[in-house]
């Protein structure tokens, strides 16, 4: 009997040590900034001021400050690093964002980084959380549970996990007609959850990947527009969007 049990306890232990192994290994195989993508668009003069900060976050702020605030989640296994141009494009238009960090570089683990990023900017009257992919769904489920702390939710090919349907939430939902990773029956399947009037734009021959730099996600659509382009039309209307409360 004790034989049977030290057996099956080495078993359970190498079952954890197994998933243990297994999640670490694919959790490190995550896509990374485009250097050469990211040199093309530092290239560029920009009037937003970048920081790296100790608590895991970057900031892009307007040239003149803002009372606007887009906290940003990356997709899942995408390096923040990635969103610098959209974010770039965003801040340039007046809203400071804020991206955020995730353990893993899966934002599963960190729903709550909001949470702790919201108190240390004083400056800000007008909150948005949004994020791209599993960002995206991430960030509505923290919406629906701090809506009071909340002016809106902005959807980068995403939908949202929660029903924020009464919130009163200002929402942004932006994703290409190419886009090949994006689940669009989960999409107007969870439409129910979102408040019956949201801003909505389809970027025609936009995609999946083109709303970060690091090069073209498994499973994603061809576009037929150009990065630059996306990425321009999306920091235009999300910035219009917030702004006017539309």
């Amino acid at each position: 009997m004790k034989k049977k049990i030290i057996l099956s306890a080495y078993g359970i232990f190498g079952i954890l040590a197994l998933t243990v192994a297994v999640f670490f290994i694919y959790t490190s195989d995550y896509y990374h900034a485009d250097p050469e993508i990211l040199s093309q668009f530092a290239d560029k003069n920009s009037s937003v001021t970048v920081v790296e900060r100790d608590d895991n976050i970057t900031v892009y702020s307007p040239e003149n400050g803002s009372e606007y605030g887009l906290i940003f989640y990356p997709g899942a296994l995408v390096e923040s690093e990635a969103y610098a141009p959209l974010l770039t494009s965003i801040a340039e238009r007046g809203i400071t964002c804020i991206c955020a960090d995730m353990p893993f570089n899966l934002a599963i683990f960190g729903i709550d980084r909001a949470k702790e990023i919201i108190p240390s900017f004083d400056n800000i009257r007008h909150w948005y959380i949004g994020g791209h992919s599993l960002g995206g769904a991430m960030a509505s489920s923290f919406a629906a549970g701090y809506e009071g702390s909340l002016d809106g939710l902005v959807l980068f090919a995403a939908y949202s996990v929660s029903d924020i349907s009464k919130s009163g939430l200002n929402v942004i939902s932006v994703y290409g007609s190419n886009d090949g990773v994006l689940n669009k029956d989960a999409y107007d399947n969870k439409r129910k959850n979102l408040p019956e009037k949201i801003n909505e734009l389809v970027i025609k021959g936009g995609c999946h990947s083109y709303f970060g730099a690091y090069g073209m996600q498994e499973g994603d659509g061809v576009p037929t527009v150009s990065r630059d382009d996306q990425v321009t039309v999306t920091a235009q209307y999300v910035s219009e969007c917030i702004k006017n409360n539309k």
